[in-house]
């Protein structure tokens, strides 16, 4: 297998690690020439996650997301979901054709109202079969210092699936398989909205009883959501066989569900809890994403699920506050006692 990685942020970084730490060559896609020479001259990225150190024998840098695509049979994709479809720009069906697509995308194309394999399929035709998604719970931050993480991969088919994750194997990274695809995203989009509304709840004072009841909310929300959607099997305590693996079989408890809403939601590594804390002690949006200098996927998300769920019709009074805060300008304090009204 030839991997390709677009882009080089924490976690694209932390992608890297993983499979560089296997002794795989990647063709890796950063952003900007003064990276790709830093990351030749000094083996690690100058921006994030400085103390990973890379063998650059086992890197081929480039910053043209094209010719990784075009020179790589596995093509992981780690950029903000804003410019996924940018990547894409230059090339043909055809030059996806045979082409696996791994997405470790965690937003959904905010132009396009669209999850990544939704929007390949239209635009270019692309087999949901040749698919796969990366999903965690897994903090960049906790890659880098090797402390024992889970990596939830998903496919349709569970043998290729698993082919894959074996490559992101390692003595920190365990990986769990499941064919859930449109689940495993959907859940990585929603957790990112709850992680805002429970930074905005601590940032405007609100202490671990309160938000231990947001979040506890905030799972019911997801699986409503979810299941309206057409997504199985996340009924907690309910499992189906699985005399492959020996062992439960993922429902809504699993990591990539429940776990990754938990940890987003209350780390301090979180990226939208962050941009949420700093809305509530009355940073402005603008504001807050520059001095963060990360993009917290939540913020788009939060409208994209707004337009998606005027269809799916789901009971969303958290989420909804979320997006009214962040693109009505929706007063904080207003937006809080909405959701204390609602909690249950």
């Amino acid at each position: 297998m030839q991997f390709g990685i677009i882009g080089s942020g924490s976690w694209g970084t932390a992608l890297a690690k993983m499979l560089t730490d296997n002794g795989m060559h990647i063709n890796w896609c950063v952003r900007g020439d003064e990276t790709l020479q830093h990351i030749l001259k000094r083996h690690h990225n100058p921006n994030y996650l400085t103390s990973v150190a890379f063998d650059t024998n086992l890197l081929s840098l480039t910053t043209d997301a094209a010719n990784t695509i075009l020179q790589s049979d596995h093509i992981v994709i780690v950029t903000p979901s804003a410019f996924v479809a940018q990547q894409f720009n230059e090339l043909r069906a055809e030059d996806l054709e045979r082409k696996k697509i791994i997405s470790a995308v965690k937003g959904m194309l905010p132009q396009h109202n669209q999850l990544l394999n939704d929007y390949l399929a239209s635009e270019y035709h692309f087999s949901i079969d040749n698919y796969f998604t990366i999903m965690g719970p897994c903090h960049a931050e906790e890659v880098a210092a090797e402390r024992l993480s889970y990596l939830t991969f998903s496919g349709t088919n569970a043998e290729a699936t698993e082919d894959i994750a074996r490559h992101f194997s390692t003595a920190y990274i365990n990986t769990i398989i499941n064919t859930d695809i449109y689940g495993v995203q959907y859940a990585a989009i929603l957790k990112n909205i709850y992680a805002v509304a429970s930074g905005i709840a601590h940032g405007k004072g609100y202490g671990d009883n309160f938000l231990s009841v947001l979040i506890a909310n905030c799972a019911d929300e997801m699986a409503e959501f979810l299941k309206k959607a057409g997504i199985r099997n996340i009924d907690v305590g309910v499992h189906t066989a699985d005399k492959t693996h020996h062992k439960k079989s993922p429902n809504y408890a699993a990591s990539v569900y429940l776990g990754d809403l938990l940890v987003t939601c209350y780390s301090l590594f979180s990226r939208n809890r962050t941009f949420g804390n700093m809305i509530g002690k009355g940073h402005s949006v603008l504001s807050a994403q520059l001095e963060m200098n990360m993009v917290a996927e939540g913020y788009n998300a939060s409208k994209s699920i707004y337009n998606i769920n005027k269809e799916i019709q789901a009971d969303m009074p958290i989420a909804k506050v979320v997006y009214k805060i962040l693109w009505e300008k929706l007063p904080v304090a207003t937006g809080l006692k909405r959701i204390e009204e609602c909690l249950i």
